[in-house]
């Protein structure tokens, strides 16, 4: 877009233009005795460079008052950011003389300089040399009659789809207002009253009127239906504003926070994007609309031509930029059946969150919350695991050789290492097999294993089930974070899963590679492959950037040892109520709280899976069951082709 240039800034770039230009050409200047072309060929340039096009039509030889106008009409016409030349030679015969300069002009929006050579043929006028006038002076192939144009061809946006190809976005209703050029009297006036209607600035709003081929109709602002509500009788008291509505498919369908929404562009927005992006465009404000906003959007389609001034028709095409980037949909792996599934599961308790992945790829089938967000909190939200960590430290036991029947109390205190645990509802002098306290998540129990097992041994077991490591997709996401555990204490609790932090996806993924027996890093987005890999906050990771993780086969025994102990704790343990039709259910539940805003959160788990579809499902509930019965809906809910 054109922008205001200050007084002291055109100063400063004369005098850097004269110096490079100077710099190009000092022996010339001695080639030639007074009067030389020198002077009027710096002149000259160096005001239509810097703006001062009264200086630079006093070195010509028309009329000032229209060079001055060609000059900056020329720059109007297109949206030029800068205008820059270079002096390629001066060649003098008598009292007439050629210079030949090379013209960078940058058109802004990320398009590529536009380049192209010209000539200014000059001749002594009183004792002067003067720029011989006329519109190839601007371009040797403008001629009078005609004018310069942008003419540019976005494509529409492109939709986000499922695993099957079916867009996760509905249509919606979009009011654009624009103009067509060849029909407004006043455009100065009419960008004036625009501007102070929306927002956005008059110099650009006129800056793309002016640069629009006439007949084309210029998209000036797009407004969503609550805002043109608020501004619609002050648009149409506009005079040459024309409001048409356009319906592309950009309203989000379940999981909506992860798709993302789209808005039109702001004023604020368009200053802050640059890029392709202009007033009356599209963005994507969260979600994959914005991580993928140049994938869904492309590069427009630009070029620069030659118009004939009485009928607009275009007479010449001087330089094309074709797209850069085609637009193209995004293909994520939500599977809309499994989505839907998720959505009523979570529907009937508050604050719950479920994510299902598929065990034999990590492909992220659904994201379903209820009170939660499911980007910020099912993603990448921060939880104590509760006993549902005893998943990973079983596996660590096993492979160190525990018997599953080995009887370990399950008492309704226990203190190790000076840290105290509490069990509650613990009745009975039977003394339980680890299978049955797994099963049932005793806490107590599984904390006093802390000294079978170290805390070194713990965080290399979590780190073959993807904590902590940086799984690369494209929105936020936190894998899990495990401390050091150098005491007996400190190795229970982590057991316990009092001072581990994982999100919802981190356990999906768990239970999907105790179910497939390898680890893989989750995936959310097949097409376009995701190349520049985020750290698990969703920032990009500073200094060299590793590739994904690579899928972690598993221990072959200690995964069957620990596939019998989850389906333990869905037919005899806390995981009861996951139970379901169509399959064997495996699972564990899990108690646990965590502090918010100074008040302790009642927290309840359940991880597991049936068949290939793995779940964590987290609920801000008391009952340890509340999370184990939105799985079992889940899966009862899920389509038998699964």
């Amino acid at each position: 877009m054109s922008r205001p240039v200050s007084a002291t800034t055109a100063r400063a770039r004369a005098v850097r233009a004269t110096l490079a230009l100077g710099l190009t050409m000092p022996l010339l200047t001695a080639c030639f005795e007074e009067p030389s072309p020198h002077e009027a060929v710096r002149d000259f340039l160096v005001g239509w460079e810097t703006g001062e096009y009264r200086e630079a039509a006093k070195r010509a030889d028309g009329d000032p008052a229209v060079v001055r106008e060609a000059l900056e009409n020329a720059r109007l016409q297109l949206d030029a950011a800068s205008i820059r030349f270079q002096v390629k030679g001066i060649t003098r015969d008598g009292e007439t003389a050629r210079a030949d300069y090379h013209a960078e002009v940058d058109l802004g929006e990320n398009n590529p300089l536009w380049e192209y050579d010209g000539a200014l043929p000059l001749h002594v006028v009183d004792g002067k040399w003067k720029v011989r006038w006329s519109p190839s002076v601007i371009h040797p192939d403008l001629h009078d009659g005609q004018r310069l144009a942008v003419a540019t061809r976005p494509e529409g946006r492109k939709p986000i789809l499922d695993r099957d190809g079916n867009p996760l976005q509905d249509g919606t209703i979009l009011y654009v207002a624009g103009v067509y050029p060849a029909k407004i009297k006043d455009p100065d006036r009419l960008c004036d009253e625009l501007s102070r209607v929306t927002g956005f600035a008059q110099d650009r709003l006129l800056s793309r009127i002016l640069s629009s081929p006439p007949q084309d109709f210029v998209p000036l602002a797009t407004f969503g239906r609550t805002k043109f509500a608020q501004l619609k009788d002050k648009l149409r008291a506009i005079n040459g504003i024309n409001i048409v509505t356009d319906n592309p498919p950009v309203a989000p369908k379940s999981p909506v926070q992860i798709v993302g929404r789209v808005s039109a562009i702001t004023p604020e927005a368009e200053q802050q994007l640059g890029g392709p992006q202009r007033a009356g465009d599209s963005v994507g404000r969260d979600g994959l609309q914005r991580a993928y906003q140049d994938q869904l959007t492309g590069s427009t389609e630009t070029s620069v031509v030659i118009l004939d001034s009485r009928t607009g028709k275009q007479v010449k095409e001087l330089k094309a930029w074709r797209p850069v980037r085609k637009a193209m949909p995004v293909q994520t792996t939500i599977d809309s059946a499994a989505q839907n599934a998720g959505d009523a599961a979570v529907a009937a308790v508050r604050s719950s969150a479920l994510v299902a992945v598929k065990s034999s790829t990590g492909e992220i089938l659904a994201v379903s919350t209820n009170g939660l967000h499911q980007e910020k909190d099912a993603l990448a939200g921060k939880y104590p695991a509760g006993t549902t960590f005893s998943i990973i430290a079983a596996a660590g036991l096993l492979k160190g050789g525990l018997d599953p029947m080995q009887r370990v109390p399950c008492s309704a205190d226990r203190t190790v290492g000076g840290a105290r645990f509490q069990q509650p509802g613990v009745v009975g002098l039977v003394t339980p097999t680890f299978r049955t306290d797994f099963a049932e998540g005793c806490v107590t129990a599984l904390a006093s294993m802390a000294r079978r097992i170290n805390g070194r041994s713990l965080s290399a077991t979590a780190s073959q089930f993807g904590i902590g490591a940086e799984w690369g997709l494209p929105l936020r996401t936190f894998s899990g974070s495990v401390p050091n555990a150098n005491s007996d204490a400190a190795v229970a609790r982590v057991i316990a899963g009092q001072t581990t932090q994982v999100s919802p996806l981190t356990m999906a993924l768990v239970a999907a590679a105790v179910d497939s027996g390898t680890w893989r890093p989750p995936v959310l987005v097949t097409s376009p492959a995701e190349t520049v890999p985020r750290s698990s906050s969703g920032t990009l990771p500073e200094g060299p950037q590793p590739g994904r993780p690579q899928p972690i086969t598993l221990d072959a025994t200690t995964i069957v040892k620990l596939r019998a102990l989850m389906r333990a704790g869905v037919t005899s343990g806390a995981a009861r109520g996951a139970d379901a039709p169509g399959g064997e259910v495996y699972g564990v539940a899990a108690q646990t709280t965590r502090v918010e805003k100074k008040q302790r959160v009642n927290l309840a788990w359940f991880v597991g899976w049936q068949d290939d579809v793995a779940v964590a499902v987290l609920a801000e509930n008391a009952d340890t069951a509340a999370a184990s019965a939105i799985a079992g809906t889940f899966f009862r809910g899920l389509p038998d082709t699964r």
